[in-house]
């Protein structure tokens, strides 16, 4: 059974002309760490966030679980954000809160809003976050404020915090984009790392393609919001990377 199905995806923004996604269909399985890539303008950050709708796709299907995402009204589309979780490029974390304080952010689609305004989570949760923290080794850091730590750090508290939700499926929104290419390495290497140990699913926006064919499984290739790839790391060629990137200006 597959996780996420994309089917005839179009999205237009406001005012524009054109679509920025031109007919997109895929399917994430459930050990696939699947790759969006394409030059500047491409509309891979669209297509990741039409999948939760923090982007409103103009027509197509997005299913979860079989569960048609598109058409769900807000209640219900919070209930099933529950379930997806996000990092993202520039780490979107509150700079004054500590690093445990954001990591239990996660948790605030469980959580009522007068608990969460009172910092009252429960044990569990706690317990939860201190484990993960482990797992992405910041534990020592706990208590510190975010913008006290460095970006690598930082985007370690962002997958802990997305990891907080119990995800079915982690959005990657350029993940690395903000890091070293030692550090983007390292940050790559945890998220297969846990995403393998936790049985979730990727999909990740990526700008980098040797990070791509070094930690995906599959790659989906955009150019001008068209799909011109779909398939496995390893049956990509040269000419595939060639027209995908056709349009790039060096």
């Amino acid at each position: 059974m597959s996780i996420l199905h994309v089917n005839q995806l179009v999205a237009r923004y406001p005012g524009a002309k054109t679509d920025t996604l031109k007919e997109i269909s895929f399917t994430v399985n459930p050990a696939d760490f699947y790759a969006i890539i394409g030059p500047s303008g491409a509309g891979k950050s669209t297509l990741i966030r039409c999948i939760n709708r923090l982007v409103e796709p103009t027509s197509g299907t997005v299913r979860l679980f079989d569960q048609q995402i598109t058409q769900l009204p807000p209640r219900q589309l919070r209930q099933t954000r529950r379930h997806i979780g996000m990092i993202f490029q520039e780490f979107n974390l509150v700079d004054r809160m500590s690093v445990m304080d954001n990591v239990l952010s996660g948790r605030l689609g469980y959580t009522s809003t007068w608990r969460s305004m009172l910092k009252l989570f429960s044990q569990a949760d706690i317990q939860r976050a201190l484990e993960l923290l482990e797992r992405v080794g910041l534990l020592e850091h706990v208590d510190k404020r975010a913008d006290q730590l460095s970006g690598g750090q930082r985007q370690r508290v962002g997958i802990a915090r997305a990891l907080m939700q119990d995800p079915q499926l982690l959005l990657l929104d350029e993940p690395t984009a903000s890091l070293d290419p030692k550090i983007a390495r390292d940050v790559m290497t945890l998220i297969q790392q846990t995403a393998r140990d936790l049985q979730i699913p990727v999909l990740c926006n990526i700008h980098d393609v040797a990070l791509a064919k070094e930690f995906c499984n599959r790659i989906l290739g955009l150019q001008d919001g068209r799909m011109m790839f779909d398939g496995e790391t390893h049956s990509m060629s040269q000419q595939d990377l060639d027209r995908i990137y056709e349009r790039e200006v060096l």
